[in-house]
């Protein structure tokens, strides 16, 4: 599980995408800029592949403000979809 006290990763961010995994389950977060300000976007896809591997369908994407609260809600959410979709990380380890 990410521990949202120690995931202080908005600067690294700002300038590249920040990828990493959780026992099957991998992810990324990356900077979106839109005309009415930048986004947090939070993808997770099941291992074994990397993100540019992976089929588009087998990705889930949400988006959060891009700022340290948006922070904390993307770790919040990752943990939550980990826990909730423990199943499908387990069967990818396995491939």
């Amino acid at each position: 599980m990410i521990e949202k006290e120690n995931f202080n990763v908005l600067n690294y961010i700002k300038k590249e995408e920040y990828t990493g995994s959780m026992e099957g389950m991998r992810f990324m977060l990356k900077k979106k800029d839109y005309e009415d300000g930048p986004k947090l976007e939070t993808i997770i896809w099941p291992e074994p592949y990397c993100y540019a591997k992976t089929p588009e369908e087998n990705k889930q994407r949400t988006e959060f403000t891009f700022n340290a609260q948006g922070v904390r809600e993307a770790a919040d959410w990752l943990n939550e979809q980990y826990v909730s979709q423990k199943e499908l990380w387990e069967l990818s380890k396995k491939v």
